[in-house]
């Protein structure tokens, strides 16, 4: 069913569309809630020492080395979970900016194409890393990158999670949504940057080469899926 812009109230009266009342979000945000609970309940231990490993830059033999296949199987629970609050994410800012994709697109549609779009980010991200890491650097030092990145990841879910109610529940005008998602982008990179230097540093040459590797790798790609998705908002407003 699409998006009403305006809803019937019980005396007939139309009211304004809000992603508080709308049953999908408040769905998908019960079901990350119990995933959370669920993961944490099982591999709370596990993903805490995956953050000081990631913090003290540790080496570890593997970041499965000490874990279950149930705790492997949670955590990838996790990049799931990732995939739909970043989805979620960008339906309450596009649907904010884009009035007319609520009306002409149904939520479940919105928020499962940009779920897709960023887990196919995330695994393309995955395949780049093995690629590049292949050609320029050892294996061991690669995967203990894309094992720091994973970790990133995990974190990230939470923190939009709680974002995301944020948003939705306190009706937080679009330029303060804007600024949180840029404040965990930017908090992300910088952390991304650190565990840079502390693996690579020693591997590439010069800081300045560094710097043009981290942003062709980190930042460009960010940049083309965003206009990506602008320009297929903007489709979807013309078209529908």
């Amino acid at each position: 069913m699409m998006n009403p812009l305006l809803t019937a109230a019980s005396g007939g009266t139309p009211i304004p569309y809000s992603f508080c009342m709308d049953g999908v979000v408040t769905a998908l945000l019960l079901g990350c809630f119990f995933l959370s609970a669920y993961v944490l309940s099982r591999s709370r231990n596990h993903l805490l020492q995956l953050g000081h490993d990631f913090l003290l830059h540790r080496e570890r033999a593997s970041i499965f080395s000490d874990a279950t296949g149930g705790d492997t199987r949670h955590l990838m629970l996790l990049v799931l979970q990732t995939c739909v609050m970043v989805g979620m994410y960008l339906f309450v800012c596009f649907g904010t900016a884009y009035p007319a994709l609520l009306a002409g697109q149904p939520t479940w549609k919105l928020v499962g194409i940009y779920a897709g779009v960023c887990g196919g980010y995330v695994f393309a991200k995955w395949l780049i890393y093995l690629f590049l890491g292949w050609i320029f650097l050892d294996r061991e030092v690669t995967r203990r990158w894309i094992e720091a990145y994973t970790t990133l990841v995990y974190y990230l879910g939470f923190a939009l999670f709680l974002s995301v109610l944020f948003i939705v529940y306190f009706h937080l005008k679009l330029e303060i949504s804007v600024i949180i998602g840029a404040v965990l982008f930017l908090f992300l990179k910088i952390l991304a940057f650190y565990k840079w230097l502390k693996l690579f540093c020693s591997k590439l040459y010069g800081s300045l080469f560094l710097i043009l590797y981290f942003c062709a790798v980190e930042i460009i790609p960010c940049l083309m899926l965003y206009r990506g998705l602008v320009q297929l908002n903007d489709y979807w407003t013309i078209n529908y």
